[in-house]
């Protein structure tokens, strides 16, 4: 339930608990009553941007562990993966429940006979109250799609779809190997059996404005999804982007300059979507920059700071959308 806060202006603005925007940890407790965390697995897949049948490489800012950098050791079982970083989990919250969080890669790219058993047992482990599951949308085929689709009938799912930018420039800059449309045809695919779908968009691509990352906040304040996650782009070690980098293609943003950005966007999104994240943390051993980020509490803090000094919330500039982009209601 949304409280409200009476300040000296007058305005009123909306809280979701001690937050001006409506985060993912508010939504479950809202959800479940209780903390939950979501448990990051590798379950061995690739991406088709990588193996040859879309493109080779990847995206030029993806890890070499497929942006799972923080999820369990591939070469271990899915259950020996879940132990091991639940009770590293576990030190922060030590009375939680979970959600198998399929991370690294596309994780719907393999014939649905791989995929259901892998689900399957992430579901079975001890606490675990659901599903999240990140993937590209080419990676939808329509059998699997229809297995997201049981799954939603019987428990709590969330998929996670790789946006990144509505730009079709920087798409092809980064080496994304898909367009705007194809992730549209992914959330409508998505959707049409209620699954709630979470998009990711980074902040801080090479040859970005600030105008062209506030479009890509503006079509996400459109679209029929349910949640958004906002990344700060970090430059790894190792990666492709490395070298545009070192071609003068990728400039920083400052701390300053993001919070306004993260801000500006939560202003426009609707109060009914979900804020996944509003910052990451790169590993530290490969982190070229923004070092700044290496401070995700203070960057966090500086995010609420500034919506106190505007007297601001989330949707508080949110307008109907356009016809064409019509959003329905949240998932089941």
């Amino acid at each position: 339930m949304i409280t409200m806060e009476t300040i000296q202006s007058g305005e009123t603005p909306l809280m979701w608990g001690d937050k001006r925007y409506n985060s993912w940890n508010y939504h479950l407790r809202q959800t479940f009553g209780e903390k939950v965390f979501k448990v990051p697995l590798d379950g061995g897949f690739t991406c088709p941007n990588r193996d040859g049948t879309v493109a080779t490489g990847g995206c030029t800012f993806c890890s070499a562990r497929g942006s799972g950098d923080f999820a369990g050791n591939r070469r271990d079982s899915l259950v020996q993966q879940f132990e091991e970083v639940k009770e590293r989990m576990h030190r922060k919250w030590p009375q939680a429940k979970y959600l198998a969080y399929f991370q690294a890669f596309s994780n719907t790219y393999a014939p649905v006979d791989v995929l259901r058993p892998m689900y399957e047992t992430a579901l079975e482990q001890e606490g675990v109250v659901g599903l999240a599951i990140a993937t590209r949308p080419d990676c939808l085929p329509d059998d699997v799609v229809e297995l997201l689709a049981e799954l939603n009938e019987r428990t709590y799912l969330w998929v996670e779809l790789g946006l990144q930018t509505i730009h079709e420039e920087t798409s092809r800059l980064v080496n994304r190997g898909h367009d705007f449309q194809c992730f549209l045809d992914g959330v409508e695919k998505l959707r049409r059996h209620n699954i709630r779908t979470c998009a990711h968009i980074i902040y801080g691509l090479p040859g970005e404005t600030e105008e062209m990352m506030m479009e890509t906040a503006k079509a996400c304040a459109e679209m029929d999804i349910q949640g958004i996650k906002i990344h700060l782009l970090h430059l790894l070690k190792n990666t492709p982007m490395v070298k545009q980098y070192e071609a003068g293609l990728l400039r920083f943003l400052d701390k300053e300059t993001y919070v306004k950005l993260v801000v500006d966007t939560l202003e426009i999104l609707p109060p009914d979507m979900i804020i996944h994240r509003l910052t990451g943390d790169g590993p530290p051993d490969l982190l070229i920059g923004p070092l700044w980020s290496l401070k995700k509490w203070e960057v966090l803090n500086a995010i609420d700071d500034e919506l106190k000094r505007r007297n601001s919330w989330q949707g508080k500039r949110f307008s109907a959308p356009r016809s064409g982009l019509v959003r329905s209601g949240g998932g089941r």
